[in-house]
């Protein structure tokens, strides 16, 4: 197998779970394929560098393999090999939100029965 264009691999490899959601990603300028734009016929090639957002987070893998078909997680994974800086990105960035979601937490819980009839005194002003 030598020609598998760009949105089939990302389909294939399980980026996206359509083929539409990657040529949608592909034709807005959201994967990058070795440092530039590309378009959804792109045939990819083996060492490749593809740049493709998930969610919060960028992947940048390399291709290893081709495939047109979609096949199960584990086979998809073996199609390509984040690099190391983006996978200390991700797990960085993840860390990050995750410490910026607990500050966010809210430390008081809902007022028991008690508390609220000492409100709704307070409230009626007694």
């Amino acid at each position: 197998m030598d020609n598998v264009r760009l949105d089939k691999w990302l389909w294939a490899a399980r980026f996206f779970k359509t083929r539409a959601l990657a040529k949608k990603a592909i034709e807005g300028g959201k994967v990058h394929y070795d440092g530039g734009r590309a378009k959804t016929s792109k045939n990819v090639e083996i060492g490749a560098l593809i740049k493709v957002p998930q969610g919060w987070d960028v992947w940048e893998v390399e291709v290893m393999a081709l495939s047109d078909q979609r096949r199960g997680a584990p086979e998809a994974r073996l199609l390509y090999r984040e690099t190391a800086e983006s996978e200390a990105r991700r797990t960085k960035e993840a860390e990050r939100r995750r410490q910026a979601n607990e500050a966010m937490q809210h430390p008081f819980k809902r007022p028991d029965k008690r508390q609220r009839r000492e409100i709704k005194r307070f409230m009626r002003g007694e």
